[in-house]
Order: structure tokens, then C-alpha cells, then sequence
């Protein structure tokens, strides 16, 4: 079996994490109990461009139990938990290769080596595999069935390829699938985010200014928590809908620019680039510190700050320290990457329990209906949402109502007036 991981002797480590997640996705273990009996993916080969991270593992886990050829690569250099990686390789026979910290030559590598085992199914989180498929590696779109997607940043770049008449196969869009970004990007990023900020400075957010960019549900998550923590938050946003949105929630809004003046910390969570720029910096107070949790470094104009920086120093584990011209200094964590993963652990298993079910069930669902589906992005059929929601519900032992007959017809009618 090919793989390219750090260090095969962290396996044990990795398997007693990888367990402990388990024990907090109950959805997916239910999904995992029907593939082991139906063996719906039997004989399909799935690449997946993933996290490499616990509950990636139990995803990984599940789909081969389901019957399918696994092979899984890291879709960010610096978000692979190298513990687990290894023991998905000695434990379970998956081929990974994902080395945290990897330079981006081994992470092109990579993802060329996961697609080498030609795939039926890709599985993506920001659309890197798709993107290769289109481009360097269209040779192998024939035997492409489809492919699903997690993350915000992808499924952007897959509509504009299908827009653009060019997409060669269905992607479900597992990202927009209410249990999946009501929960994982709201609840799962708010709290990862803050997690991975506080490892990284080990700073206290009570008292100071907290400058979310960007209002989408991982902003929302996101202001909630660093608010819950203390903090005095602004919001920065170009959408009005979503700026209104904000205010009406209690926080204040405004303009990067006048925002970079009096923030103490900053995050970006829009899925656009250059949205902290180098003159947004050099306005900054001394000491500011800059994280990103969007799915690519592109957020922050890393180029403009060095144009502007006399000298650049590594102060603690992934916290970088510019020196301005001016004499301020701006700490950048985690070299602009998802910081969650690049100094915490991600997301808590709870919520990509829901995520990696869509994912699952997504990758059923392609097998079984790709040859009606056309060469376009689809959102997750709501039945399997439902579902998801549904086995999360009873899982955490909550009961619900249902419509009673007269309900339903009523519903159903239009007769009845006032």
C-alpha cells in the first residue's frame, strides 16, 4: 500500500483519538452499521481531499466499510494531525498521504498521488481534486462519476465552473445542506476558531475588540463566541442584508479600514481574498493579532504585509511577528491558514457527525442516481437532511411533534380563510 505520512510509530496515539471521536458521532455510526450490512459503495474507488483529522478518520472508516477503495489526502498543509494519519495507514489500510507542515510542491504531490488511484468518487474541501481534474489531470474525468463538497470556498469555485458550462461531472454541495452549515460552520467554527486563537497566544479575549470579517454563518458562529468570551465585537461586511443582520444582533459594523484601527484581534471568515490588506495593516495597533479561519491563506494580503515589514520572527508556535515601518508590531497566526486547524484540533466530532453523514450518504447517493443527474452543483436531497437530522435528534434522546391528519389537510387546503 503507497502512503506518505510522518511517522508510522504515532499510530497508537492516533487510534485511541480516532476512537474517542467515535464515541461523539452517533449519525455516523448508524450510517457506518447500515453500509457494513448493504455494502452500497462496493467496488467504487473514492479520493478524498480532507482534513486529516479524528473525525476524517471515522468518515474514512465508513466509507470503506460501505465497500469502497478509500484513499485520502490533506487539504490544507498544516491542518494534518500526523497521529492519526498514521494509524488510518497501520490500523485500517488506508492509503494517506498528508504530513502537517508539508510545503505546498508535497501538497500538490499529494493530491496527484491520491488521484493516481483513478477515481469514480472524489470527495473535496475547497475543490483542490476537482480542480486537477479540469485542468492537469483530465485524463482521468472519464471514469468520474461525481463528487461532493464541503466547504464554502468549494462549492464557490464549483458553481463558477459550472456556470461556466465547463464542469465535467455532478458535484453534490454537502456544505449547503442545512445540517451541515447551520451547525457545523455556526457552532463548529465559532468554537474551533476561538480554540485554535487561544492555543496559538494563550491571550485574554475579555475586555478587548474582536474584528470578525465577514458575516456568513462561520462569522455568526464566530462573533457569538468570542462575545460569550468577553469580547467586544465588530463586524466588518460588504453585503447589507448580512451587515444589518449583524447590527440587529448587538454588534457594531464598519468598514475594514476603520476597524484595523482598533482591533486587538482579528479573523477573517469570507471565502474571498485580500480582505485584510497590507494598508489595512499598517494602520493596525501594536501587538494586533491576525488569524484566518476561511478555507485558503488567500484572505489575508501576506505579500503586502512583508512589502511593509522591516522584520518578520516566529515568537511562539505558530504566531509569526512582523515589525512595521512605523515601529508596530502585527502577529499573524498560523501562517494565515485555517487557524482551528493549524493550532487547535477543529471542529468537535458532534458536529462533523452531521457533516461526514452528508458526506456519506452523499457518496451513496451519486453511486446510485449519477446517471440521471446532469454535470451541475446539487444541494443535498432534503430527505437525506432530514434524516441526518432526525438520528441527530434521537441521539441526544430529544422527541419531537408530528402533524395530526387535520393538520396536514389543513395545510394542504386552501378553503379554510379566518
Amino acid at each position: 500500500m503507497n502512503h506518505h505520512v510522518k511517522d508510522m510509530a504515532l499510530s497508537g496515539m492516533g487510534k485511541k483519538r480516532i476512537d474517542w471521536a467515535e464515541l461523539d458521532m452517533p449519525v455516523l455510526r448508524k450510517v457506518k452499521e447500515s453500509f457494513s450490512k448493504k455494502k452500497p459503495l462496493k467496488g467504487v474507488k473514492i479520493a478524498a481531499c480532507l482534513h486529516v483529522t479524528t473525525e476524517t478518520a471515522n468518515l474514512m472508516i465508513t466509507l470503506k466499510a460501505g465497500g469502497a477503495d478509500v484513499t485520502l489526502c490533506a487539504s490544507n498543509p498544516l491542518s494534518t494531525q500526523d497521529d492519526v494519519a498514521a494509524s488510518l495507514v497501520k490500523d485500517h489500510k488506508i492509503p494517506v498521504y498528508a504530513i502537517k507542515g508539508e510545503d505546498n510542491k508535497t501538497y500538490y504531490k499529494h493530491l496527484n498521488a491520491t488521484l493516481d488511484v483513478k477515481p469514480n468518487v472524489t470527495m473535496d474541501d475547497g475543490a483542490d481534486l476537482v480542480s486537477l481534474l479540469h485542468t492537469d489531470r483530465k485524463s482521468l474525468v472519464s471514469g468520474v462519476i461525481g463528487s461532493t463538497e464541503e466547504t464554502t470556498t468549494g462549492v464557490i469555485r464549483l458553481r463558477s465552473l459550472a456556470a461556466s458550462g465547463i464542469l465535467k461531472f455532478p458535484v453534490i454541495a454537502v456544505n449547503d445542506a442545512c445540517t451541515k452549515h447551520f451547525f457545523d460552520n455556526r457552532y463548529g467554527t465559532g468554537q474551533s476558531t476561538l480554540d485554535g486563537i487561544l492555543r496559538a497566544t494563550n491571550r485574554l479575549l475579555a475586555g478587548s475588540v474582536f474584528v470578525v470579517c465577514g458575516y456568513g454563518w462561520c462569522g455568526k458562529g464566530l462573533a457569538m463566541r468570542a462575545r460569550g468570551m468577553g469580547s467586544n465585537v465588530v463586524v466588518t461586511e460588504i453585503d447589507p442584508l448580512k451587515a444589518l443582520e449583524a447590527v440587529m444582533d448587538g454588534y457594531r459594523v464598519m468598514p475594514i479600514a476603520d476597524a484595523a484601527k482598533i482591533g486587538d484581534f482579528f479573523c477573517t471568515v469570507t471565502g474571498n481574498l485580500n480582505v485584510i490588506r497590507k494598508d489595512h495593516f499598517a494602520k493596525m495597533k501594536d501587538g494586533a493579532i491576525v488569524s484566518n479561519s476561511g478555507h485558503f491563506n488567500v484572505e489575508l494580503d501576506l505579500v503586502g504585509l512583508q512589502s511593509i515589514a522591516t522584520g518578520r520572527k516566529v515568537v511562539r508556535d505558530y504566531v509569526e511577528e512582523y515589525t512595521l515601518r512605523n515601529g508596530n508590531h502585527v502577529c499573524v497566526l498560523g501562517e494565515g491558514r485555517l487557524i482551528n486547524l493549524a493550532s487547535a484540533e477543529g471542529h468537535p466530532a458532534s458536529v462533523m457527525d452531521m457533516s461526514f453523514a452528508n458526506q456519506a450518504l452523499g457518496a451513496d447517493f451519486l453511486v446510485k442516481k449519477h446517471k440521471s443527474l446532469e454535470k451541475k452543483v446539487y444541494t443535498v436531497p432534503e430527505e437525506i437532511d432530514r434524516e441526518i437530522a432526525r438520528l441527530k435528534l434521537s441521539a441526544l434522546g430529544m422527541k419531537i411533534d408530528t402533524l395530526t391528519p387535520e393538520q396536514k389537510k389543513y395545510l394542504a387546503s386552501w378553503e379554510h380563510g379566518t
